[in-house]
């Protein structure tokens, strides 16, 4: 059952009191949460995704609430609840959405040790994934978010989960978190795409969500082979360059980002050095959003045709 088949006394009822078990990729996290705004959010951008049977497992069981006291009338706040517990300091009211957001992610990044888990954006032409690793602030998400805007599939914009059996990259794919001046350079480059409330003055700056791609969705069980990994950064009005990036320096930095590599040990290098192994690495400078997309385009073309000549 997806989450748009629930009538909306269902859904509200799921979240004010049992939870809303909601499946993202390969996890499901139960939520809680009594606040408009969260509700609006989750049947916004959460609409077409799985929701399962109550009774069922969940990986997680979160609470996005205002706390107690003064604090529910005077500058309202809100808490992230994980397990009972607060990992989180408290946010103003007008963030809910959006540390609800970033509590999944944590979630995720410190709970699952099944995956290799890079910070990373994570997209796929067909079955070939690409590997985003950046700092905030590099313009990794609106690349992510303008590769997605014209066909390409979303993986994650925050987490490329490496799955530890396999070395296959798992699909978890959410909305895309665009920050600042990112929001109006997506708003210009897909009207169409969907953006939603628009948190201002959070420690990131000002953030709003986009809606993951439908057919991103509905193939979040595809995994897919890493190819590249490209360390993107974008400059105002640069034109776009793609330069080779050491497979060792590569390997570094992907070390560097990744939230388990030293808890999974020699797992966690064996996996890391076979996907750099298997990858073309590259820095990529871009300040024009058309331009990275050609240039990504023929990545992935050249690929595939190397590949059936071999």
């Amino acid at each position: 059952m997806i989450l748009s088949s629930l009538s909306k006394k269902e859904f509200a009822g799921h979240l004010r009191n049992e939870g809303l078990p909601l499946r993202t990729g390969p996890f499901v996290t139960c939520i809680r949460s009594p606040i408009r705004s969260v509700a609006d959010g989750i049947g916004r951008f959460y609409a077409d995704y799985e929701v399962e049977a109550p009774s069922g497992f969940s990986d997680f069981h979160v609470r996005v609430a205002p706390p107690r006291g003064l604090r529910r009338w005077v500058r309202p706040q809100v808490r992230f609840a994980f397990d009972g517990r607060h990992p989180f300091t408290p946010l103003p009211l007008a963030h809910a959405y959006a540390i609800l957001e970033w509590g999944m992610n944590w979630c995720v990044s410190a709970h699952s040790n099944r995956y290799l888990i890079i910070h990373a954006a994570a997209v796929a032409k067909d079955e070939r994934a690409f590997i985003l690793p950046a700092p905030p602030g590099s313009g990794k998400s609106t690349l992510c978010a303008g590769l997605v805007s014209r066909g390409w599939r979303l993986l994650s914009d925050e987490m490329a989960l490496v799955a530890t059996d396999s070395g296959a990259l798992v699909p978890i794919p959410r909305p895309i978190s665009l920050k600042n001046e990112s929001i109006d350079v997506m708003k210009r480059f897909a009207p169409g795409a969907d953006i939603g409330h628009l948190a201002h003055d959070t420690i990131k700056g000002t953030v709003g969500h986009m809606k993951a791609p439908l057919d991103s969705v509905r193939r979040s069980n595809e995994k897919a082979t890493p190819l590249f990994v490209i360390f993107p950064k974008f400059e105002r009005d640069a034109p776009a360059t793609l330069s080779p990036h050491s497979k060792g320096r590569a390997f570094m930095e992907l070390a560097k980002n990744a939230f388990n590599y030293s808890i999974l040990g020699k797992l966690g290098f064996n996996l890391l050095g076979d996907v750099i192994d298997q990858c073309g690495c590259y820095d990529f400078r871009y300040g024009n959003l058309e331009e990275a997309i050609t240039i990504f385009n023929e990545l992935a073309r050249d690929a595939t045709d190397s590949r059936d000549i071999a």
